[in-house]
């Protein structure tokens, strides 16, 4: 009677372990937080800043993947108007207008948090041209083949702030490096200069999704 006793507590943790181990079975656990989680967007932004001390409109256009919510690389371009006023006679001002574009890079710390702070860099190519102003009425003279090649760098810093899966706004500073201009009337030798403003990205920042545990069904 005594042994019987013994028995059945023995025999119920045994049938215990063993349904438990047949639910694991029906189960595969697994943790993705360490794959690397992928995003891509598009962004427009405008930046007010100066070339040769004068104001100077910039809009840019970025395509990019982001790896991790850590970096993007991508495309990116920026086009500029720059009001030089640079008066040639009675009848004809100047303003300097371009364009570049190259490859964009963008170191991101805090990622997963709602803030970001980033570190952007452009590295590129493109072309300046002196455009006829006549009362804001502004003409450029293809004829002129006053267009000259420029190569540049521009880092910089942002602020990110995500306001959704889907879209996130920046605000940032930049300076740009560029080679230099020959270009009559050799009044600008390049287009160094700061630049401020903001932009927006849209599209998918976080396409990864962490789970902890699938059911394996019966087929």
């Amino acid at each position: 009677m005594k042994q019987n006793k013994f028995l059945l507590p023995i025999l119920l943790l045994s049938f215990i372990s063993w349904a438990q181990t047949e639910e694991d079975d029906n189960y595969i656990e697994f943790n993705d937080r360490s794959n690397v989680v992928h995003g891509v967007y598009f962004g427009l932004g405008t930046y007010l800043g100066e070339i040769d001390g004068e104001s100077t409109y910039n809009g840019v256009f970025k395509v990019a993947y982001v790896a991790n919510r850590q970096f993007e690389v991508g495309f990116a371009a920026v086009g500029f108007y720059s009001q030089q006023d640079l008066r040639i006679d009675t009848f004809e001002t100047l303003d300097f207008a371009g364009g570049y574009a190259g490859l964009h890079v963008e170191p991101i710390l805090f990622g997963r948090s709602k803030v970001n702070l980033s570190f952007p860099i452009l590295v590129g190519a493109g072309a300046v041209v002196y455009v006829e102003d006549n009362n804001r009425d502004i003409d450029i003279d293809f004829d002129r083949n006053d267009w000259d090649e420029v190569f540049v760098v521009e880092p910089g810093i942002n602020v990110l702030y995500n306001i959704s899966r889907y879209v996130q706004l920046e605000i940032g500073a930049r300076y740009r490096f560029s080679s230099k201009i020959d270009l009559a009337p050799n009044r600008i030798k390049n287009i160094n200069g700061f630049s401020a403003g903001f932009g927006i990205k849209v599209g998918i920042f976080n396409m990864g999704r962490n789970r902890y545990k699938k059911h394996l069904r019966d087929e």
